[in-house]
């Protein structure tokens, strides 16, 4: 099972639900989904610049973005996505991953269509390579989402699947009202965004995961088609606004798997961001337009988690490769286990208060609700 993948109906097993598209109540008028974005500035001759991410789109009237789901229409730029669900599904939130956030509960997640990057792995193109109208999609207005989170008994809401960045309004706006009933956001990003709308947006998050998608801008601009030192400089606002932050690292055979990336990685993280960061070294599969590639073999994992052991983190994990020790959460003192996991299911929790119940070494997370 791929971390990131939104499924349709025929993948879904006892532990993954799809949300029937009956939940949510129908509306064809478009007008539902567009609301005022928040992120731009008004320019000359009824042009806007967008401040979302940092292509800093200059859009002419009845012009959109790089995005595909924000419009300029007279001079005033709007979200054509707002509340408008393409995708909704009850997962582990081990699948986002994340592996400190509630181990064992499941999350209600969501997404819209539209992405500001076009990776060329992408595992759900077919979603955030659209624009709004290439993809069915139903209206949930964020009271109706934190009320469906409730009724399937999520304690979390996630946005993910396609780039929630480019649904930061509606994201904000369901964070709010999920809240208000008891249930909190997480969000599956690229981290590809500038510094205020990321304050404004994830600030409301009670837990960010970040896609590192490499560590060279070579290969953000080849296989990403966006930038590496934006995506930095995101991580460590995260890291000064104090959210609880998640990092996956997709190792792609022959493109970012070499020691010298894996070695630059992880000294980065361990000097801007400590060493108690979680890192996934998630497993590639052929996807969308690299399916010229092979499976990442266990053995280029296991050297990449290798290699930021010995470097010195302390949380590495490996991904997408059910089974496999490192899955498991250890005590970075005594080495004992004490989160058993079992492809995206937690099977053993023994954190008690925040901390090993064999040494008492604290262990950063949010263990429990």
């Amino acid at each position: 099972m791929l971390s990131g993948a939104a499924l349709s109906l025929g993948d879904l097993g006892q532990d993954l639900v799809a949300v029937p598209l009956s939940a949510f109540p129908q509306k064809l008028d478009d007008s539902r989904f567009t609301v005022e974005a928040r992120f731009y500035q008004k320019i000359e001759n009824k042009r806007i610049k967008c401040k979302l991410c940092p292509r800093e789109c200059t859009v002419g009237d009845r012009e959109r973005g790089y995005c595909g789901v924000r419009e300029n229409r007279g001079g005033t730029y709007y979200t054509l996505v707002h509340s408008r669900l393409c995708a909704a599904h009850v997962d582990p939130i081990e699948k986002k991953p994340f592996f400190h956030y509630l181990p064992g509960t499941m999350a209600f997640s969501l997404a819209t269509a539209g992405c500001n990057v076009n990776c060329k792995f992408c595992q759900n193109w077919d979603i955030s390579q659209v624009r709004p109208e290439q993809v069915p999609a139903n209206y949930a207005p964020p009271r109706s989402v934190a009320d469906l989170a409730r009724q399937y008994h999520c304690p979390t809401i996630a946005y993910t699947y396609s780039e929630p960045v480019v649904f930061s309004e509606y994201l904000m706006d369901a964070a709010d009202a999920g809240h208000e009933a008891g249930i909190r956001s997480v969000v599956v990003s690229n981290g590809y965004m500038q510094a205020d709308a990321l304050k404004a947006a994830y600030g409301k998050m009670d837990a960010v995961k970040i896609d590192l998608k490499a560590f060279s801008e070579s290969y953000y601009r080849d296989v990403v088609v966006g930038e590496l030192k934006p995506v930095l400089n995101a991580l460590v606002t995260l890291r000064k606004m104090g959210k609880w932050t998640e990092i996956v690292y997709l190792v792609v055979p022959t493109l970012n798997d070499s020691d010298a990336e894996f070695r630059g990685l992880v000294r980065w993280i361990k000097t801007n961001l400590g060493v108690d960061v979680p890192v996934h070294f998630a497993q590639f599969h052929p996807e969308y337009l690299l399916k010229n590639l092979p499976i990442t073999p266990v053995p280029t994992l296991e050297r990449a988690k290798a290699i930021a052991d010995a470097e010195g983190l302390h949380y590495v994990y490996i991904g997408n490769v059910p089974g496999h020790p490192a899955e498991n959460t250890y005590c970075p003192k005594c080495r004992r286990m004490l989160v058993e996991r079992v492809g995206l299911t937690a099977r053993q929790m023994l954190i008690r208060k925040n901390a090993c119940p064999f040494c008492q070494q604290p262990i950063p997370g949010v263990w429990h609700a």
